[in-house]
């Protein structure tokens, strides 16, 4: 079966790879869509997405929907043909974790992620046309959501776990920093959380019209010298760019909550910080998700539209260009969807309506 593979930096293959072996306690999915993610980008880019470094060719993606194709002859209440996401997380080894932090599964020491480099073996991701998986890694997608939008669950599960980490945020101002794919889904969750403003800011025309698209009340273009609002409630960073920090923290009223979801840079950075103790300011981080991915499939079933975030598809052969598209920002490319289904070319264009 095809797959899309790096080996390397710079070195992206759409290859073959052998067909996954249904186990007596795994399911088989015939994965349907995937969404490249940056984490996906930067282990082409450059070998390593933070402290995961590439040792050995790695299957990509962590963002993908299917069917059920296989059932293990141990596995119960599972039916072929089921539409689902999966939870891409496996918590791994017996640690001694504090009792307040059970819950947190985020936080577990250890964790192999759908794609991810930082074991070894590696995880091997989802786009490819198959995937065995644990038969509690599924969600199944509610009948309203297509396996396209469901490949966006994870992403959204993530948003909505910043805003959470932001505690209410029903009736309050939020800022949000950064209108990328998370920074978008972050305006879509403050807004289903009941937020009465949410303004988003990003130096991208293109990425803005997706904000206000996914809810935002308010753009800031800050490539055109607009100037963020100020006092805040809520602020939720998801640029991961230091040089934004000053400014997102004066915008923030004083008392008030910023939410970092946005990867910042290993190593050491400069940032003007001083706000964050002359106003109170409370500085949470945000990593990934617990499961919050279930209640984003279940927003997209009430109606929440995700459909503004996926500008464009490429069939799984022709993931390479697909890759140098998500990769490059110029583009007005926000959420680039592999159709893991189709072999060969049909289009670049954004997919269309809500069903698959």
């Amino acid at each position: 079966m095809l797959a899309v593979v790096v080996h390397g930096p710079g070195d992206l293959r759409v290859e073959e790879v052998p067909e996954p072996t249904c186990g007596p306690g795994e399911v088989v999915v015939a994965m349907e869509w995937g969404g490249i993610c940056g984490s996906d980008v930067a282990y082409v880019r450059s070998g390593a997405s933070g402290t995961a470094v590439l040792a050995e060719p790695l299957v990509l993606g962590h963002e993908v929907a299917g069917r059920v194709a296989q059932v293990g002859s141990d596995v119960r209440g599972v039916e072929v043909g089921t539409a689902v996401t999966l939870h891409p997380a496996t918590l791994v080894g017996d640690h001694d974790v504090a009792e307040e932090l059970l819950p947190r599964t985020n936080l577990w020491p250890q964790v192999r992620y759908l794609g991810s480099a930082a074991f070894r073996p590696h995880e091997q991701g989802g786009f490819s046309a198959r995937r065995a998986v644990r038969p509690d890694q599924l969600r199944p997608l509610p009948g309203s959501v297509s396996t396209r939008e469901g490949a966006l669950a994870e992403p959204f599960g993530v948003a909505l776990h910043a805003v959470r980490r932001a505690g209410d945020v029903a009736v309050r101002s939020v800022l949000v920093n950064g209108a990328g794919p998370i920074g978008a889904l972050a305006v879509a969750a403050a807004k289903a959380a009941g937020a009465a403003h949410v303004y988003a800011a990003d130096l991208s025309d293109a990425a803005l019209e997706i904000a206000a698209r996914m809810g935002a009340d308010t753009v800031v273009r800050l490539a055109d010298g607009e100037a963020l609002p100020t006092d805040v409630e809520i602020a939720i960073e998801a640029s991961g760019a230091p040089a934004a920090l000053g400014g997102v923290i004066a915008a923030v009223r004083r008392g008030g909550v910023l939410v970092q979801v946005g990867n910042l840079p290993l190593g050491d950075m400069s940032a003007a910080l001083g706000n964050i103790v002359t106003r109170e300011i409370d500085y949470r981080g945000s990593y990934r998700f617990v499961d919050e991915i279930s209640d984003a499939l279940q927003l997209m079933a009430s109606g929440v539209d995700v459909g503004p975030l996926m500008t464009h598809r490429f069939p799984l052969a022709d993931a390479v260009e697909a890759f140098a598209l998500a990769a490059d920002r110029g583009t007005g490319s926000s959420k680039v969807m592999l159709d893991l289904t189709t072999a060969s070319r049909t289009d670049a264009r954004p997919p269309p309506g809500r069903r698959r």
